[in-house]
């Protein structure tokens, strides 16, 4: 027999389910950016028919879990069907915890149960006793310490009184109750809106109900949300093509990309590269003297992970790098790839932080029957994991005090899940502002994992989607479903590892319709360098670049015919321009009556900016077709509207909902952003006119 319950301390009566969002039952935080809401939900009922209240708990703590503030409660409201609404917003980047209290409302079932036997001519001497017992507790409650507000006498408005003069003016409300005058008059005063606020403010609680776990929301910096990134081999990016760049030189390129519109460059590792095994041009196991190596072989006689390859220059030069970057507005984000060449220092000084073989030698990386000896895997579950533990978080902050606050974390799925979760914890109780990025093409759960134990940002499987109804499926479930809770989307039109086939074979247009999907359906996405030339040459049969700068260097003519640079810029400048563009969760896809042509939406709550993107996915043929715009749910004139296409600067009057589209991706036309003028909108820019011209006039006033 299971064992008998032991009685509550408290008779609890409301019930508390279904608290949202929650991930894993509490088990990892939900995350926002500075001024996202965090909309809470929960079924709360009870037994019988008292009313119930409900307060949604707030307070910030410390990335370990203890309290920096003190609990804030705010009511939530009854939707409909005992399902109960709250929000709060977290103003600033750090950790937070909420959580739900409900309880029976005495005073306000009462109140009710009152009016309606008042309304019904039914004698309420009784009630009115029993009220006045409940205002004379309330009264009894309130102490020096309260912070209370003044009753407000009828219409007339009075000022704020203490405690002593609140709980004066309840007792006195309790004598009229019980007072044998009028019932009439002691009714209205029952009913008082007043008393019902002071009531509220010194409810007892001694029955609430808490709901367990409580729940914690991790707030990361903006950037964690909304960013266009830029990859780049500072090596390739100097001006003679038989030697790796400088960073000085390298920093050259910084205003062209700044100017392009990016706001985050992703350096790939930037460490001394090991010369044992190394690895010649397109991946081929003999290097000569002056071949390069890939920078993901990581240590050599120079240094390891806190260690910059000679060829680039020193700390102070990187630090440098990083200045120059952070004026042109742009962070830097570093690649973080936890392991070693063969003459990595870590070999002779920890040869305990590898496996070795039977006869004692250390065992390269191998993904069977594919070898690569010139890698060396950590071994993260050895007796020694703990100095390794330790060493790696050191790394991170190493980088961090140098000015990194982004990492791109290579192949975080080939380590320990639970390494990842206490490292990223360790570096963020130092330094709450770091953001992570999960390079993980792996399977979806394993994707979803590495989001809740503290990736701020994760690859995805944009790059293989490529035709509308996958595209929809995909999006839908990464932005409309409680994915979205905890995992934020990257995407990534091309990496150094990866140039799909629909780019290889598509052409300049291709790399057009790539852009603007990954620009507007994500707020987060980046290109590798090379996308805005259309590079697509690459080892036949694979999608591997030919004469790939993880080998080599590459000299870029970025002015070369054919660039879509242009593009990119005025891409770049729409997201930044457009507030809807800068989250994910408003995504709405739309009808459209040809299968070639994708449409979603964007919009801030406030209907004030919305953007619709129509896509031809056909890189080859003109398309066209019909598009259904929610024109009713955006407060649109039926009769006629405009869209803006905010790539060609062209105006377009539409009317109704289906809309015609003709779409030639030959003529550079495979795509319109289209701003909605709607009047929420149009009233918006009115006021910031009439703002401009308000300081415009005061400028001349100062002037003259």
């Amino acid at each position: 027999m299971p064992a008998p319950l032991p009685k509550p301390e408290h008779p609890h009566r409301v019930v508390i389910e279904h608290v949202r969002p929650k991930v894993d039952d509490g088990r990892h935080p939900v995350k926002r950016t500075p001024g996202e809401p965090v909309h809470v939900s929960a079924d709360i009922f009870a037994d019988g028919h008292d009313l119930i209240r409900a307060d949604l708990r707030v307070r910030e703590v410390d990335a370990t879990g203890a309290p920096v503030g003190e609990w804030a409660a705010t009511p939530m409201a009854l939707e409909t069907n005992d399902l109960w609404h709250g929000r709060f917003t977290a103003s600033h980047v750090g950790w937070f915890e909420y959580t739900v209290d409900a309880w029976i409302d005495r005073f306000g079932s009462w109140r009710r149960d009152l009016q309606k036997k008042a309304e019904a001519g039914q004698d309420v001497a009784s009630d009115l006793l029993e009220g006045a017992g409940l205002v004379r507790a309330a009264a009894a409650r309130i102490t020096e310490g309260d912070r209370t507000r003044a009753p407000r006498r009828g219409k007339r408005a009075v000022p704020a009184i203490g405690p002593q003069a609140e709980q004066a003016w309840m007792i006195a409300q309790a004598d009229l109750l019980e007072e044998p005058s009028d019932q009439l008059t002691r009714v209205s005063a029952a009913l008082d809106p007043d008393l019902a606020a002071a009531m509220d403010r010194h409810a007892a609680r001694a029955a609430v109900t808490t709901a367990d776990p409580v729940l914690r929301v991790m707030v990361e910096p903006e950037r964690a949300r909304f960013g266009a990134w830029y990859e780049m081999f500072p090596r390739s990016a100097g001006p003679d093509p038989t030697r790796g760049a400088t960073w000085d030189e390298a920093a050259a390129r910084l205003p062209a990309i700044a100017e392009m519109g990016f706001d985050v460059l992703y350096l790939p590792p930037i460490h001394p590269i090991g010369r044992t095994h190394r690895k010649g041009p397109n991946n081929s196991l003999r290097a000569g003297p002056n071949d390069v190596g890939s920078p993901w072989a990581i240590g050599g006689p120079e240094g390891g992970h806190d260690a910059i390859e000679p060829g680039l220059g020193t700390l102070e030069d990187f630090e440098r790098f990083v200045g120059t970057a952070r004026d042109l507005g742009i962070d830097i984000a570093l690649d973080l790839a936890f392991q070693c060449s063969p003459d990595h220092p870590y070999v002779k000084t920890h040869p305990e932080w590898f496996r070795h073989r039977p006869d004692g030698t250390i065992k390269y990386a191998e993904n069977p029957p594919k070898k690569y000896q010139d890698i060396y895997p950590f071994d993260f579950e050895g007796a020694e994991f703990q100095g390794l533990w330790d060493e790696l978080k050191r790394v991170i902050t190493f980088w961090v005090r140098r000015g990194v606050t982004i990492f791109r974390v290579d192949n975080p799925h080939t380590k320990p899940f639970f390494f990842w979760e206490w490292a990223l914890a360790e570096v963020r109780r130092e330094h709450p502002g770091v953001v992570f990025l999960s390079e993980a093409f792996t399977r979806p759960k394993v994707m979803r994992h590495l989001a809740k134990i503290g990736f701020s940002q994760s690859y995805t499987y944009f790059t293989w989607r490529n035709a509308k109804a996958e595209l929809v499926e995909y999006f839908t479930e990464l932005t409309q479903t409680d994915v979205r809770e905890y995992m934020r989307p990257n995407l990534f039109a091309n990496t150094p590892d990866i140039l799909h086939e629909y780019l290889q074979k598509g052409g300049r247009p291709a790399f057009e319709i790539r852009l603007v999907l990954a620009a507007t359906l994500g707020a987060t996405y980046g290109i590798y360098s090379g996308f805005e030339l259309c590079e697509n040459r690459a080892v036949p049969g694979t999608e591997e670049y030919l004469d790939s700068e993880k080998y080599q260097l590459r000299q870029w003519d970025f002015n070369r015919p054919g660039n879509i640079t242009p593009l990119v810029t005025r891409v770049n400048r729409i997201r930044r321009e457009n507030p809807a563009l800068h989250g994910d969760w408003s995504l709405q896809f739309h009808e459209t009556d040809n299968p070639c042509i994708i449409a979603y939406s964007k919009r801030t709550p406030d209907l004030d900016n919305i953007i619709l993107t129509v896509v031809n996915v056909d890189p080859v043929s003109t398309q066209q077709g019909w598009v259904r715009v929610p024109a009713i749910d955006w407060t649109l004139d039926l009769d006629g509207y405009v869209v803006e296409d905010l790539l060609s600067g062209e105006r377009y009057h539409w009317r109704n909902e289906w809309n015609f589209v003709r779409l030639d991706p030959a003529h550079h036309r495979a795509a319109h952003v289209l701003r909605v003028a709607t009047p929420a909108g149009a009233h918006a820019r009115a006021r910031e006119e009439d703002e401009l011209a308000r300081i415009a006039q005061e400028l001349d006033r100062l002037t003259t």
